[in-house]
């Protein structure tokens, strides 16, 4: 949980990550909520459902308009995603080839799954992957790692980013004072994400120890 400061009316941040993000708005204005934005992307601890309701709320206070809040929310949000990309684009599927060709319990063939799902789903991926915390900022990287088409990308990633922040900069818009009210029920959600994921690697790494084991038993 990130710990923040509160003015005496308890609505305004003096501290922490919503602290700092506020001072960027106080000094840019909108732009200032983009290149929040944009840094969460890159670092997702950076969390997206204290920047985005404080930019409404700032908006609502009249520091911005409410448009210039999600244009700018979004732009950065995208800005942050091709940068992203082009970490995928550059790394490379031979890199990451050799790189899984060294890990253990990971199979090559796992990886050529991996690609084949994302050539047929890719771009469902890219717009429904802006929505969900963490894989938010990470859809990106094998979006970059499989060279999906520039025009493609950046339309679902506009699309995803413009949903998942007019959500919550409307949310903090409408909240006014009551607008950090957002991180406790978007961290819900988060942990459920975080859990989940958890929980599927390890199913992944228990199925596959087992079927190691089996065959490390049968006969040469």
């Amino acid at each position: 949980m990130i710990e923040m400061a509160y003015t005496a009316s308890g609505s305004e941040p003096v501290g922490g990550i919503a602290g700092w993000a506020t001072d960027l708005m106080d000094t840019l204005g909108a732009p200032g909520a983009g290149l929040a934005i944009a840094l969460e992307n890159l670092f997702p601890p950076l969390p997206s459902e204290v920047i985005l309701p404080l930019a409404g709320f700032t908006a609502a206070q009249g520091r911005m308009s409410l448009a210039a809040a999600l244009v700018f929310t979004t732009l950065g949000s995208v800005v942050g995603a091709l940068a992203l990309y082009g970490i995928g684009a550059l790394i490379g599927r031979d890199r990451i080839r050799r790189l899984v060709a060294r890990l253990p319990l990971v199979k090559l063939s796992d990886l050529d799954r991996t690609e084949a799902w994302f050539a047929r789903h890719g771009a469902k991926a890219v717009f429904f992957g802006r929505m969900i915390p963490i894989f938010r900022s990470l859809i990106s990287v094998p979006a970059g790692l499989e060279r999906m088409r520039m025009t493609t990308f950046l339309l679902y990633t506009t699309l995803g980013s413009l949903l998942w922040n007019t959500a919550f900069v409307l949310a903090g818009y409408q909240l006014g004072d009551n607008w950090r009210t957002v991180e406790d029920y978007v961290g819900m959600y988060s942990k459920v994400v975080v859990a989940l994921a958890a929980v599927a690697v390890a199913v992944f790494v228990a199925v596959r120890v087992v079927r190691e084991r089996r065959k490390a038993r049968m006969p040469a």
